[in-house]
C-alpha cells in the first residue's frame, strides 16, 4: 500500500509520477511511501486515493517504531563521531583531539577493516522503537510521543505500529 502526502503543482512533477497518482485518483503528492501489509484483507478495506486519519491507524498508549533520517553532522573526528577519549592537554602532548594508534606495525601492515575513525556523521536513516503515543490531535492530524523523534523540526518521518514490544523496549 502506498501513502502520499503533501499537495504539489503538477509542474513540480514528472510525468512518470503524475501518471501513477492519476491512475489511482489522487492529487499531486510530493512524498509516497509504500508500506507492506500481512493481510490481504485490510488492503481490500481501502479504496485508491482515500484519505487516511491519525486516529483511524493508532490508538492513545499504542507502541510505534519511528523512523526517519537524522541531523546531518558534516565529517567528524573519533571524538565526537564514536565518543572516543581525547588525549593529554599538557605536558608536551601535541594529540589532543586525534584517535591514536590505528593498529599493529610491520605485522600485519594493515589497518583492519571496521576500525573507527573519522567520517561523516548523521544523515542516515534511524528507526526509535518501541515509543508510546501520549496524544493524538485528530485537528492537527499530529501525534504525541514519549522520547525523540529522528530529523530536524519539519523533516517527514514514518510512524508504524512497533515490531516489538515488551519488558526492554
Amino acid at each position: 500500500m502506498q501513502v502520499g502526502y503533501k499537495v504539489v503543482p503538477e509542474r513540480k512533477m514528472t510525468k512518470p509520477e503524475l501518471g501513477h497518482l492519476k491512475k489511482s485518483g489522487c492529487p499531486p503528492l510530493k512524498h509516497l511511501i509504500e508500506f507492506r501489509l500481512k493481510d490481504k484483507s485490510v488492503v481490500t478495506s481501502y479504496t485508491p486515493g482515500q484519505e487516511l486519519s491519525v486516529s483511524d491507524m493508532f490508538k492513545e498508549g499504542e507502541k510505534v517504531d519511528v523512523a526517519g533520517t537524522s541531523i546531518g553532522k558534516g565529517f567528524q573526528g573519533t571524538v565526537k563521531r564514536w565518543g572516543h577519549h581525547r588525549g593529554f592537554m599538557t605536558h608536551g602532548s601535541k594529540s589532543h583531539r586525534e584517535h591514536g594508534s590505528m593498529g599493529a606495525g610491520t605485522t600485519p601492515g594493515r589497518v583492519f577493516p571496521g576500525l573507527k575513525q573519522a567520517g561523516h556523521m548523521g544523515n542516515e536513516r534511524i528507526t526509535i522503537r518501541a515509543q508510546q503515543i501520549l496524544k493524538i490531535d485528530s485537528v492537527r492530524k499530529a501525534i504525541v510521543v514519549k522520547g525523540c523523534v529522528p530529523g530536524k523540526p519539519g523533516s517527514i518521518v514514518e510512524v508504524r505500529v512497533a515490531k516489538v514490544v515488551g519488558k526492554n523496549c
